[in-house]
């Protein structure tokens, strides 16, 4: 690999991580500079503004969780996808405990703000969105998907909240099983014939 190509990935790397520590508005370029181990002057080589490299954090999420969603997607049945995208979390607890989700602590900071990285922020949790609502479509639930898509985001997320905000790893061992006990009602019902209302 290219020395050039290397030294801009370690500045990506590491302003990934303390962005996802410390923020992107309390990561300076310095921070991200020394985390790489790479001089101060070079930084502006590769990145003109700090915007530049939180563009590049994001281009680069965005990256790992398509690839991600398609390894999920390799899953024979749309059950055993959901369960994959649910049980990931619970790799990761300890840290997001500690510092929260990466992917919605971003989105979050950067919504306030608004502009352009905002929006590019954004389509991190649109694409995962996208993918859990094409799972309830190939589980058969028509047009009540888009909801029940939303409703698996928003219970995953909000249970990665809770876990950063009283740092209880806990908290989401308890809230991945009460969600994977949702998403087994939701099947045994529809194999049942009993229509569904959107979880609450």
């Amino acid at each position: 690999m290219p020395r050039k190509t290397d030294k801009r990935m370690r500045l990506v790397l590491a302003a990934k991580t303390l962005i996802h520590k410390h923020g992107f508005n309390l990561t300076t370029l310095a921070d991200i500079a020394g985390e790489a181990n790479v001089p101060l002057g070079n930084v502006y080589y590769y990145f003109k503004t700090k915007e530049a490299i939180g563009l590049a954090v994001i281009e680069s999420s965005i990256a790992e969780w398509t690839e991600r969603l398609a390894s999920w997607s390799a899953e024979p049945a749309p059950m055993q996808r959901l369960n994959a995208f649910i049980q990931y979390g619970l790799d990761t607890v300890d840290v997001t405990a500690r510092f929260g989700c990466p992917i919605g602590g971003l989105c979050q900071e950067l919504g306030k703000q608004g502009g352009s990285l905002s929006d590019v922020a954004a389509k991190l949790l649109h694409d995962i969105l996208a993918w859990t609502v094409e799972q309830f479509k190939a589980l058969g639930h028509g047009q009540q998907s888009a909801d029940l898509g939303l409703n698996l985001l928003s219970m995953v997320q909000g249970m990665y909240l809770l876990t950063h905000t009283f740092k209880d790893p806990k908290i989401s061992v308890r809230q991945t099983k009460a969600i994977q006990n949702w998403l087994q009602s939701l099947s045994v019902s529809k194999k049942s014939g009993v229509a569904q209302e959107s979880y609450a």
